[in-house]
């Protein structure tokens, strides 16, 4: 090595890139510690001193956030989950409150969106919002953490995530939802949504559900659960899967309201009456629910303060300040799907 030490220099050794290195001397919160102790030990090898000048150029920073979106499959030409609708307009007062201009991004999953975002200039951090398939998405989320770049996502928190997640209590809601079928003397609960580590959202709540059973004394049978995703046609042809297996039940706990309501289409076409055949739960209280017939009982996540938190703790990641992963508690709003409320 030749003249004066540089980042670069120990990115090359490190094995790492110069983002990242950059993050770790500073002690962001991206970096993780075996990765920041391995740099900060090159950097003493090498007796790297970092040049206040051009580090506080580098550190300038552009005043704007990118949210990117990804699509959804929708009935419509919109491909919006409309659970997000309520959270997209709180990112947005949020960046307004902290004098920071967004830029909204959709994205396909299968697009190389976190190495365009990651390599340029165009946002000083970004907010994640959908992902379908989580062991898919992983990977990506693990290359932005390697560029160093600073992210914020709406999912689960899970303890070996990468990178920072602001996400609702999905074990607690899920628990609420089984609480409430089995007050209401509900026995052979059925469980709509895929229960794998795929999605860990959808996992939790089932999780939830089985604990609250188990503490009534009851049980949640595997042979009730049916994948779906959080849309209506996939909901409404798990419901019709379910039917076609000729099992008795008398409650359905979907994991999500989307999934919820095309349920409730499959079992008007059955001739099944709700509640009184069958009751219904959903999970994300979406404006549809309030509206769909009978009114959809469900688990409500607070999406304004989602949104808020999301904002606040990317600033704050941005800022070089320490910023933990946050769950949000859920709240259940009982209707008319399941034979009370409003």
């Amino acid at each position: 090595m030749r003249g004066k030490p540089t980042s670069l220099d120990i990115a090359h050794l490190a094995g790492v890139s110069q983002p990242t290195v950059s993050r770790a001397l500073r002690g962001s919160p991206m970096v993780n510690e075996e990765t920041r102790k391995r740099i900060l030990a090159i950097a003493e090898q090498l007796n790297y001193k970092v040049d206040k000048n051009a580090s506080g150029l580098r550190r300038q920073h552009a005043g704007t956030l990118a949210l990117l979106l990804f699509e959804d499959p929708t009935a419509d030409e919109s491909h919006i989950n409309p659970f997000f609708l309520p959270m997209l307009g709180s990112v947005t007062r949020a960046c307004a409150r902290h004098g920071q201009d967004l830029l909204i991004s959709f994205q396909q999953l299968s697009d190389d969106w976190h190495a365009e975002y990651g390599d340029s200039h165009k946002a000083d951090g970004l907010i994640l919002l959908g992902y379908g398939d989580y062991l898919a998405y992983q990977g990506k989320l693990k290359k932005l953490v390697e560029q160093g770049t600073p992210f914020v996502r709406w999912g689960a928190v899970m303890p070996d995530q990468p990178g920072l997640s602001i996400g609702c209590d999905n074990v607690g809601g899920g628990r609420l939802a089984g609480e409430h079928l089995a007050a209401l003397g509900r026995r052979r609960i059925a469980f709509l949504g895929d229960a794998s580590n795929h999605y860990p959202e959808f996992l939790d709540r089932y999780r939830g559900c089985e604990d609250a059973l188990q503490a009534a004394g009851l049980s949640l049978d595997r042979a009730l659960q049916v994948d779906a995703e959080s849309a209506e046609d996939s909901g409404y042809a798990a419901a019709m899967a379910l039917l076609e297996r000729g099992l008795p039940f008398d409650a359905v706990f979907a994991a999500s309201d989307l999934i919820a309501i095309g349920a409730m289409h499959a079992f008007h076409e059955r001739g099944l009456r709700i509640p009184e055949d069958v009751a219904i739960v959903g999970f994300d209280d979406i404006p549809a629910a309030r509206i769909a017939t009978p009114a959809l009982t469900t688990v409500v996540q607070d999406t304004i303060r989602a949104g808020e938190l999301l904002v606040e703790a990317l600033v704050r990641m941005i800022n070089g300040e320490p910023v933990d992963s946050t769950r949000l508690t859920t709240s259940l709003v009982v209707r008319k799907s399941t034979g009370a409320g409003a």
